[in-house]
């Protein structure tokens, strides 16, 4: 099978271990064409806030684990990472995939985003050419179960994403968020949701500030209670807010315990980005307390029997998804033998038909009815053949008819 997965994640490392191996764009474009030059046939990298995982294909699954581990303490320059490290292979690596595809192995069980992020993981790794035939069928079998998953179950149907469990886990810190005021620093994805959420809270203001102003500027209209403020006044507006939620994609701190003011008043903030935002030394300062990822665990753990009913019949369609493609993968195991046998048919239909023309005088269309004609027989001669091979379910007999095949026609 020579699947693999190598990686990080919040079941065995704490935030700042993740943050160290967590992948920029141009850091996975160095990864994959390492990984290719080292006859890994395709990679597909996840990074996100509670992840970093490297899904590899390969032959010697065993050595190119290894060689992922040494990857990671080598390029990120982590000396010790290696005990945080995870690693598994063939259906266990698949089976992996599966429950992260469709939010079975998030802290907050059952959450939406991480199917996005397996799909723009999958995308970017197509685009570099690194998820080929088996990874394009393996990432949309993930996919596909996971809408599976969420269809049948509904286990997302209430929102749970980490944006939604950070202004709730506020919102039990402050005691109720109607009226009060909000700093938000950050206009991706999951600040999108935070002030999707803030909204419905009934805050009085949302003050939102990012590095590309006029960014913040268009939202506006799609959001009420915003008022923009440039990136370089967000420290001014700190004695005026309740809670501070910050989620960039900067690989430094946006809030820092140096630039911090004097504060007046009780702040909450929440900081769920990877890199971390928020320098955690500003937890020292009087009046303000700062949460991160890790925190949301508790409410993870506190996730009602529900939801983890639902996510054993999540296991199960699961346990089935991965027998189909299994089964997949050893069918293409043929494909070689298919492929040789059309080389044969192609082969006799070149050396025949250029016998025919040179012993005959034919016209341009009775050359292509010929050519026709012999191409149709040659189909029906190897078309009974491949269907058997393709339907043949016991491993034993088809590497039996694999190899005969191969005597038989010399391929």
């Amino acid at each position: 099978m020579n699947i693999g997965v190598i990686g990080v994640n919040h079941n065995l490392a704490p935030i700042n271990i993740r943050e160290k191996v967590s992948f920029t764009d141009i850091q996975k474009i160095e990864a994959i064409n390492y990984f290719l030059d080292r006859d890994i046939g395709e990679v597909v990298i996840l990074s996100t806030c509670n992840r970093s995982e490297i899904y590899i294909q390969a032959k010697n699954i065993d050595e190119k684990i290894k060689l992922v581990e040494d990857f990671y303490e080598e390029f990120f320059n982590a000396k010790g990472i290696k005990e945080y490290l995870f690693s598994k292979k063939h259906t266990s690596a698949i089976e992996h995939l599966f429950k992260v595809a469709s939010g079975l192995d998030s802290i907050v069980l059952g959450e939406d985003q991480i199917l996005g992020q397996v799909k723009d993981a999958h995308d970017f790794s197509m685009q570099l050419g690194s998820s080929k035939k088996i990874f394009n069928k393996l990432f949309r079998e993930a996919v596909n179960i996971a809408k599976d998953i969420k269809n049948t179950t509904k286990i997302s149907h209430q929102p749970l994403s980490i944006s939604y469990i950070g202004i709730k886990f506020l919102q039990n810190k402050v005691g109720n968020l109607e009226g009060k005021k909000a700093l938000v620093i950050g206009i991706g994805k999951m600040n999108r949701l935070t002030m999707k959420y803030l909204e419905e809270e009934k805050l009085d203001t949302i003050y939102l500030s990012n590095r590309s102003h006029g960014k913040v500027i268009e939202l506006k209209s799609e959001f009420k209670n915003i008022v923009p403020i440039k990136y370089e006044d967000r420290y001014k507006v700190m004695n005026d807010v309740d809670i501070v939620i910050s989620a960039t994609a900067s690989p430094h701190m946006v809030i820092k315990y140096d630039e911090m003011p004097e504060i007046q008043r009780k702040i909450f903030m929440m900081d769920i980005a990877l890199p971390r935002d928020i320098d955690p030394k500003i937890n020292e300062l009087n009046n303000i307390e700062v949460y991160d990822i890790d925190n949301l665990k508790d409410i993870h753990d506190k996730n009602d029997k529900k939801r983890k009913e639902l996510a054993q019949t999540g296991y199960e369609m699961i346990s089935e998804k991965i027998i189909e493609f299994t089964e997949w993968l050893d069918s293409i195991k043929i494909d070689p033998t298919i492929e040789s046998l059309n080389d044969k048919c192609l082969e006799i239909r070149e050396d025949t038909l250029e016998y025919i023309y040179r012993k005959t005088n034919l016209n341009n269309r009775d050359k292509k009815i010929i050519d026709k004609m012999l191409t149709s027989a040659l189909k029906r001669l190897i078309r009974e053949p491949i269907i058997n091979l393709k339907q043949t379910k016991d491993k034993g007999k088809r590497e039996e008819y694999i190899k005969l095949v191969e005597e038989l026609f010399e391929l």
